[in-house]
């Protein structure tokens, strides 16, 4: 193998043309590289590299922040992130604790609640996930349900929003003051 050095590469068949590129070292090397167009000679800057990717053009040097990532991802399966989540109380009035791409929580009737979406879902064939907290007094247990609970219709997920139930053994609906659900797509 061998290897080419060189302080200026012209991409262009005119050597004085406007639409030349040039990839260049600067005359005292600092660690870019640089893109200019025109001669080869005498380039206008127009990008920067160094080692983290583009840095800047000729005009506005400006860091680019290199792009988010899932940093507790392992394996190779790809990593989807949530699209939407709440943890919200169920209980007198419906109050979100926390959460990302909702904007607010409607209390429908016992135990039946709709989550609006801040920003909508690009279509409906999304999943929900969730769970909730038992009663407080310990007697029966809460269960969670995606667009609707027993006893109730069934509503398909919209766009915009979704509803989910929480319900008590029976089937009944029942106010649970843990409600924490996910939206993946």
């Amino acid at each position: 193998m061998s290897t080419v050095k060189s302080k200026k590469l012209q991409v262009g068949t005119d050597a004085t043309s406007t639409n030349n590129f040039t990839i260049y070292q600067p005359a005292s090397p600092d660690g870019t590289l640089r893109i200019g167009v025109g001669n080869a000679d005498s380039p206008t800057e127009v990008a920067q590299f160094n080692s983290t990717g583009i840095v800047g053009d000729g005009s506005q040097l400006t860091a680019i922040p290199a792009p988010a990532a899932l940093t507790t991802a392992s394996g190779s399966a790809p990593s989807y992130s949530a699209r939407a989540w709440v943890n919200f109380n169920g209980t007198g009035t419906v109050a979100i604790r926390a959460s990302g791409n909702v904007s607010s929580i409607t209390d429908n009737n016992t135990g039946d609640y709709t989550i609006n979406f801040t920003t909508a879902m690009p279509d409906s064939n999304y999943a929900i996930i969730g769970s909730a907290q038992g009663l407080a007094s310990g007697s029966d247990i809460v269960h969670f349900g995606a667009n609707g609970y027993s006893g109730s219709p069934i509503i398909a997920p919209a766009t915009t929003n979704c509803k989910v139930g929480t319900f008590a053994y029976s089937g009944a609906g029942a106010d649970s003051a843990y409600v924490m659900v996910g939206i993946f797509r």
